[in-house]
């Protein structure tokens, strides 16, 4: 792990998102409530927060962070048949909290595929990638219309 403790600590905040491409008629399993499983969305946002918590057991080299507050919402959109996650995580501390951000972000994408792969094998999570991060040296990053 790389050494932090001459860092200073400051509050810093990262956005992460992707998104799950489906068949139709699996997002309108998920919109109506209608998955054997149950709620999808709402079971992956606590999927999504678990996984932010649990950066440092995922990720080898990532440090254990503190965080205090992780925000997690799902919007549907029927034209493109996806779903888009978008995590925010927050902490005060010497280290960023990109990877946080996007752990939860790919947990609650797989825990959307884990729940409807009996109806749609096919649905491809893709976009996955930090959108701004704020805080420390390195002062605020913000992604640029690609």
């Amino acid at each position: 792990m790389v050494d932090v403790g001459g860092k200073d600590e400051t509050h810093r905040i990262a956005r992460a998102r992707g998104r799950i491409v489906m068949k139709k008629a699996t997002l309108q399993m998920i919109t109506s409530g209608g998955a054997k499983k149950g709620d999808v969305l709402g079971i992956a946002r606590i999927a999504a927060i678990q996984g932010a918590k649990r950066t440092p057991d995922l990720i080898p080299l990532a440090h254990p962070l503190s965080l205090t507050r992780i925000s997690v919402e799902f919007s549907t959109d029927a034209a493109s048949k996806a779903v888009t996650c978008v995590a925010q995580a927050e902490t005060r501390g010497r280290t960023g909290v990109e990877m946080e951000a996007l752990t939860a972000v790919a947990a609650g994408l797989l825990t959307i595929y884990d729940m409807c792969k009996a109806v749609d094998r096919g649905m491809r999570i893709e976009d996955v990638c930090l959108l701004e991060k704020q805080g420390g040296k390195s002062g605020h990053w913000k992604r640029q219309a690609e």
